[in-house]
Order: C-alpha cells, then structure tokens, then sequence
C-alpha cells in the first residue's frame, strides 16, 4: 500500500507538472526505477500510466480547435510509426547496458527542461514541408518509444521552430504526435508483458487529478516552480543510479 502510494503521488505530480511545463515523465520514470522495478519494466509502465493523460489531452485540444487537421493525420502516422521502432530498440536492448543509458537520457532530457524558455513564433508562410513534419514526427515518436521524458516538451519546440505555431497552437498539434507514440509504445510493451499494469493504473488516476490542479496554477506563472521541483528529483535519482552503478 505504501508503494502504490507513493507511485500514486508520483503520478499526481506527473500530471501537475505537464499542465504546467510539460516533462511529467521526469518524475514518474524516476519514481518507477527508484522502487526498485528494472528499466525495461519501469519503461513500459510509464508509457501505461501516461497514455491515458494523453488521450484526455488530445482530445481536449481537438474539441477546442487547437490542432492543425491538415497536419494531424501525417504527426499521428509518422510518430506511431517512430515510436514502434523506438520501443523495438529498446526491447533488443539488453538489461545489463540501459541503467547507465537511462541516466544518460535523463540527464539530457533535465538539461533541455531547464534551459527551455518561452518561445515566440514567427510569422511563416502556411505552405510546410510535408517531409520535415514527418521526420520530425518519426524522430521524436522514435525517443519517446525508447525512452519519453520531455518529448511533449521536445514536440513543442518543434512545432514552434519549425512551423513557427504559436505557443497554443504547438501544444494541440504536439498532442497529436504524443498520442500516437504512447499509443504504439504501450500497444507492444503490453504485449511483451513490459507494463506492471497495477502500478500503471493507479499513476494514471492521480495523474488526471494532477492535471487539473496544474491546470489551476499555470495561469498564475507556476513553471520556474515546478521546473525546478522536477529538476531537483530527477538530480536526486541521477545521483542514486550513479552509486547504484559504482557499486555494480
């Protein structure tokens, strides 16, 4: 019980933290491999616990209009197809190598989170490279299947950078992308028994409630907050898989 406490926590601070800055998965992968389940295990019950936030999010950016239709359809196709070779890739790993590939992830993914800041678009022509939307869809569906943490956050950027969307308008078509690589992801990792579903389940719940409270605090300038909440967890579980590997 109390461990599904605390992953029922973790899950609740997920969700709070993507309304707010995007990057839940910093806390909740964290979370999964500090009580002690293994990398592949803690993976797949990550993408268990998040596909079910993802589904709420885009379906709540489409009714609101915020998702380009147009380019919907090739985000969704590009990033499925990105994220089964991402989750593929992290199957044929072996267990032994991706503790330290993990941390290297994390520590990355902690990085790009602190140093993002507000971004503005640019004003572009509507004519977008169809090529781009697709690669760009298929490489950030290949990491979240891989690894996760951040890719909304990555996906968002992207949609900015690249398409010059507004802030808003990157969010809803981001969403798209998301789903669909948390929908391929956790499809195979459920088939090759990867997803502790019981642990999974009870993350997802609190990470729905998370989401509205965050929802809540994000029109009163809460992301340096929690930007650096989750950057001070993520330190902490950094510095315990490092003495886990030192000791291995």
């Amino acid at each position: 019980m109390t461990l599904l406490l605390l992953l029922a926590a973790a899950g609740f601070a997920a969700g709070f933290v993507d309304a707010i800055a995007g990057g839940g998965g910093l806390v909740t992968l964290p979370a999964l491999l500090a009580v002690g389940l293994p990398p592949h295990l803690a993976l797949g019950t990550n993408k268990g616990q998040a596909v079910f936030g993802a589904v709420a999010s885009a379906r709540a950016y489409w009714a609101r209009g915020q998702v380009d239709t147009a380019r919907a359809p090739i985000a969704f196709g590009a990033a499925f197809v990105g994220s089964l070779l991402g989750a593929l890739a992290l199957l044929a790993v072996r267990t032994e190598p991706l503790k330290p590939i993990v941390l290297g992830l994390l520590v990355v993914a902690a990085i790009i989170l602190a140093v993002r800041r507000d971004l503005r678009p640019k004003v572009r022509s509507l004519s977008w490279p169809r090529l781009t939307l697709a690669a760009v869809a298929l490489g950030l569906g290949a990491y979240d299947g891989f690894f996760g943490p951040a890719t909304g956050s990555l996906l968002i950027i992207a949609f900015v950078l690249v398409f010059g969307d507004g802030v808003l308008r990157a969010s809803g078509n981001a969403k798209i992308a998301n789903l669909a690589s948390n929908l391929a992801a956790v499809g195979l990792f459920t088939l090759r028994g990867t997803v502790v579903w019981r642990y999974a389940l009870v993350m997802a719940g609190a990470n729905v409630l998370g989401a509205l409270a965050g929802a809540r605090v994000a029109v009163r300038g809460g992301d340096r907050l929690v930007r650096g909440v989750v950057l001070a967890v993520v330190a902490a579980v950094v510095v315990k898989l490092g003495v886990d590997l030192l000791r291995a």
